[in-house]
């Protein structure tokens, strides 16, 4: 945020003299925001608000244009949600960057604003000016942006500007026309995952309610463009057209229901891979390396591009697409293809799956870090039934439950399948409950860790409260109960 107001240089500026004044000093953040300020001479206002309030502020923007004044309007208003011992909180100050496209999607000029009665020019050294910080420093306030000849999109909130939950009046239209061609690729992305979002919550509702799900062909097409854009950066492309997780979608539920989000995004990686394949086989073909491995830009965004198309391929009931998975994982000349090619073979149990899992064991099993990987991957599967796959694994010979990055790889990687942790027999929390105990009589630190998967147990339906509910009480109920795993599931109880 600090860059974002004063410039790449600005901040250059402030750093220096944070560094002038305290080097080799303890330091506290308002000791930064000193430097900052003082460099610049600038206007921080109520910044510091930043350090000493609890909670993400919400932003709500609505816009409205004026034809015959030919201005543009964004109204912003602002609240910081109650958190425990701060029920009420002050306006922060929030510099949110925007641009303003016109119907083609290029960025307009931008000449001055209105704000808080005075005009004030946008314009630098005779350059035109694109894109603009506004500090929204009250409750509620208004920008009115003058010279603006056509009603524009606004790309708010450019570059991430500030750590906040943005909520605009921007129509499911508007984010297409972003997602197709805001020159900011934050923004580009952020389009494309809120329309993702909305899009995934509708169809969660739909299979909830036993309709049919069905993929609005604009969400296809949108990605689809990217996908098919030579002008974009490829690592780009592949974060533009990774849908946004579950636990991410079911956070955004009232009542978190893992089978239906999971449903759905299974549905949506699937009908994606079946309506662009041949897209997504021609960027696999493109981008496919037989050179020696390097690590630098453009190699490693076209194995992170290559990766991300293969693993929605890897969702198709195909053999030609497992074979396509087995030449890429037999011909890989590093470990980042290699390791993406397991993983899309990975998701479809059986013989080749089983196979290739135990290949990549005995090819890498020395390397103790990618062994921790090799958990790591078979525990997160979404498999039905995982939970006995894991089970098993706890007897691998390379397993040893004393070691606490073989645990977070296992224990840990199993906690984040919401399917197989979350499953409705409970046999997910019971696994979990069993493991903890046994953990807390050799680490008590690791096995705290691991409790706190639990600690979001209200999220759910009934009977899944009920089952982690249980898990708690019997963790809590244990003889010779550590301090820490006490700590962690007595407040996860209250």
């Amino acid at each position: 945020m600090y860059k974002t107001l004063l410039g790449t240089q600005g901040f250059r500026k402030g750093m220096d003299l944070y560094f002038k004044r305290h080097d080799g000093q303890a330091v506290t953040c308002e000791d930064f925001f000193a430097a900052m300020k003082d460099a610049n001479g600038a206007d921080f206002a109520n910044f510091l608000l930043w350090y000493s309030q609890a909670g993400t502020p919400v932003v709500k923007v609505t816009s409205s244009y004026n034809a015959e004044a030919h201005t543009f309007s964004l109204k912003f208003s602002q609240e910081v949600p109650p958190t425990p011992g701060q029920p009420v909180k002050e306006p922060m100050f929030i510099p949110v960057a925007v641009g303003l496209l016109d119907s083609s999607g290029k960025d307009m000029i931008l000449s001055s604003v209105y704000h808080n009665g005075t005009l004030q020019s946008v314009a630098s050294n005779n350059q035109p000016v694109l894109s603009t910080v506004l500090r929204v420093t009250k409750k509620e306030e208004e920008f009115v942006f003058c010279d603006i000849f056509e009603r524009p999109i606004p790309s708010l909130l450019r570059g991430y500007s500030a750590p906040v939950r943005l909520e605009s009046d921007l129509s499911d239209s508007d984010l297409f026309f972003l997602l197709a061609h805001d020159s900011d690729e934050f923004n580009r992305w952020e389009s494309g995952q809120v329309l993702a979002r909305k899009l995934m919550l509708s169809l969660v509702a739909d299979f909830q309610q036993s309709k049919p799900l069905t993929l609005n062909p604009k969400f296809v097409q949108g990605l689809k463009s990217i996908l098919c854009d030579p002008s974009l950066d490829k690592e780009f492309i592949a974060k533009a057209i990774t849908l946004p997780g579950e636990g991410e979608i079911m956070d955004m539920m009232e009542v978190a229901d893992p089978d239906a989000v999971h449903a759905v995004r299974t549905f949506i990686r699937k009908e994606l891979a079946s309506q662009l394949k041949s897209e997504f086989l021609s960027t696999v073909e493109n981008n496919r390396s037989s050179e020696e491995y390097v690590f630098d830009h453009p190699n490693m965004s076209g194995r992170a591009l290559k990766n991300t198309a293969l693993a929605y391929l890897g969702s198709l009931e195909d053999t030609e697409i497992t074979e396509l998975a087995l030449h890429e994982y037999k011909t890989a000349t590093n470990m980042t293809d290699q390791f993406a090619a397991l993983s899309a073979i990975s998701q479809k149990p059986g013989k080749t799956r089983d196979d290739v899992l135990a290949d990549f064991y005995t090819k890498w099993q020395h390397n103790y870090l990618v062994v921790n990987k090799w958990f790591a991957l078979q525990a997160m599967s979404n498999i039905p039934g995982n939970v006995e796959n894991v089970c098993k694994l706890l007897n691998h010979p390379a397993f040893d439950l004393r070691n606490p990055n073989k645990v977070y790889s296992l224990i840990g990687g199993f906690c984040g399948s919401p399917v197989n942790f979350h499953a409705k027999d409970g046999s997910g929390y019971k696994f979990l409950g069993e493991i903890v105990l046994q953990l807390d009589k050799l680490n008590p630190q690791v096995a705290s860790r691991m409790v706190s998967a639990f600690s979001r147990w209200r999220r759910f339906d009934e009977s899944r409260q009920t089952l982690a509910k249980q898990q708690l009480e019997t963790i809590m109920s244990a003889n010779g109960l550590s301090e820490n795993v006490f700590e962690i599931a007595s407040k996860s109880l209250a």
